[in-house]
This record gives C-alpha cells, sequence and structure tokens, in this order.
C-alpha cells in the first residue's frame, strides 16, 4: 500500500492536508480513514499519531477505497508522508564510494578524517523543522556556500522501540520512501548545516513494508536538470537496514513516525537555485522537487 499526505494548494493552512491512496498516476482521497485514530489527551505521546494508528487506519481504508474520490497525482501538492516524526535520524558516510570521493574532495571533507567509518561517526540528527514533501520547494541558504544533494532510502519507524537486535529489526519498521538530505558543506557539524528549513525532503508516500520485504536491495538514483548525478543500490550500505535501526536504538529510543535516513551513495554534489531534482527508488517511486528560484536569507 502506497499512502501519502496531500493538499490541493501548496498555500494550503495546517490542517488542510489530505490522506491519500496512491494507484497508478492517481491518488483516492480516503482522509476519512483519520477517524480511525483516537482522540489524544495532553500530554500528547511521543510520535506520529498515523503512523501509531497505521494498522487502524489502512484497515479503515481498504474499507473507503471503492468510493473514494480520485484525483490525478500531478494535480495535488504532495508532502512528507510522516507528518511528526520525533526524530530524523542521519547515517553519515555509509557508502563506501562515498567515503572515498569525500577523502578527495575537500569540498567534502572539510579538513575532517574521511578514513574513519560510520562506527566512529555514529549518527546525527536532524531538526524536525527542516522536514518537507516534494510539492514544497527546496530554499536553499547561504548562496557563497556550497549546497549539496544527497539521495538516501528513508526507513519509517512503526513501532516505540529500544535496544533492539539486529534480527528483530524489520518488525519495527512501517514502511519506506525516499529521503533527500540537503547539506550546506563546511566546519560545522552535520546536525547544524543539515537541518535549516526544507532540508530533509521525505516522499513521495510511504511505501508499507509488506511490498518491500527486502530493502538491503533496492536500486536508487538522483538526477539534476535530467544529468545523472547519483546511481548505486542500499546492497552497498556500510550499515544496512538492521544494522542502522540496532545502531540507533543502542543510543536512544525511536517512537512510531520516526525516521532513519539510511546514507547516501557516491555522486553527491551542488545544485543552484531554479535547478530540477529528480529521486528515485526502485519498489518505492519517484519524485521531482524544484529548488526555489531564489536563497532564503
Amino acid at each position: 500500500m502506497k499512502l501519502c499526505r496531500f493538499v490541493y494548494d501548496q498555500q494550503a493552512p495546517l490542517g488542510a492536508d489530505r490522506l491519500g491512496l496512491v494507484e497508478g498516476d492517481e491518488v483516492l482521497d480516503v482522509s476519512g480513514a483519520l477517524e480511525a485514530i483516537p482522540a489524544q489527551r495532553w500530554p500528547i505521546a511521543p510520535g506520529d499519531p498515523l503512523i501509531m494508528n497505521l494498522e487502524r487506519v489502512t484497515a479503515r481504508v481498504h474499507a473507503l477505497t471503492a468510493s473514494a474520490p480520485r484525483h490525478q497525482l500531478s494535480a495535488v501538492k504532495l508532502r512528507s508522508p510522516v507528518a511528526n516524526p520525533t526524530k530524523i535520524v542521519n547515517a553519515p558516510i555509509n557508502y563506501q564510494a562515498h567515503i572515498d570521493e569525500a577523502k578527495t574532495d575537500q569540498g567534502i571533507a572539510h579538513g575532517r578524517d574521511m578514513s574513519k567509518g560510520i562506527w566512529d561517526w555514529g549518527l546525527f540528527l536532524k531538526a524536525t523543522s527542516a522536514l518537507i514533501g516534494p510539492g514544497e520547494d527546496i530554499r536553499l541558504r547561504f548562496p557563497q556556500r556550497r549546497n549539496d544533494h544527497e539521495i538516501e532510502l528513508a526507513v519509517i519507524i512503526g513501532k516505540q522501540c529500544n535496544h533492539v537486535k539486529k534480527e528483530d529489526a524489520l518488525q519495527y519498521v512501517a514502511g519506506y520512501a525516499i529521503g533527500l538530505d540537503m547539506t550546506i558543506r563546511g566546519p560545522e557539524l552535520q546536525c547544524f548545516r543539515k537541518s535549516p528549513d526544507t532540508y530533509a525532503v521525505c516522499g513521495p508516500w510511504l511505501v508499507t513494508k509488506d511490498e518491500i520485504p527486502e530493502p538491503n536491495n533496492l536500486d536508487l538514483s538522483l538526477r539534476v536538470n535530467g544529468e545523472l548525478r547519483q546511481h548505486s543500490n542500499t546492497k552497498r550500505l556500510v550499515y544496512n537496514v538492521e544494522r542502522l535501526i540496532e545502531y540507533a536504538t543502542s543510543f536512544y529510543t525511536l517512537h512510531p513516525g520516526d525516521l532513519i535516513f539510511t546514507g547516501t551513495p557516491e555522486g553527491v554534489g551542488p545544485v543552484q537555485p531554479g535547478d530540477l531534482i529528480s529521486a528515485e527508488i526502485e519498489r518505492i517511486g519517484r519524485f521531482e522537487i524544484r529548488v526555489a528560484d531564489t536563497y532564503d536569507q
């Protein structure tokens, strides 16, 4: 099942979001399924309410499909399929070919020792305020700095988990999406220079885990204005999906809706205002997102 969050107008206010079921080039408006989410009392339990109640919601989606209004995907604006993650967890230098290119490109490394691996660097968090969907624009900051694209498989956590063993890890996954980890190159820590607004793109929809039984063998690619920049396969991850979940939960609790961006392969490069980025991952889909014509200053 492919579930999306969409609006009819990119400027739609908070609360206007709709829940969609994606079938081919159409989206079925199944927003009525959100009624399956119980009302919450304050303080609200950590986690995204949709993902926390995904089984209830998807059961209701099945009941609504036959009579659901249909729209062309091209006519709606897609937002991140997860609205309220408590964390966006990122894996640095998690493809060997990306480590190799970083060793030879000081625009990426900025004096850091790139001979060290993910086991030395650890994971890092992006601000949740950076999160957008492909129906929105990336707004670059700091025109004097290099702003790079990084395509990644995004893992959506389905259940609260802590101290998970890798052999059990996939049972805590709700689904998968495409992640785009935008980054400003420079000397600052990753969590700072990768967290401006719009620098965490997730979409185009959530693909439930039953449709992707093996997340560690998926082709992924990224183009800028039609030029192929990145192309690899998740089988080349240094820490695969299960190992990343084990690693993350050895340090902190993950909640429903938390996102793990699993790392980017080689081919990262700068983008400019007006560029069109196309990101694609096998069995998930493809999205295009525009870099806004002007910098966000």
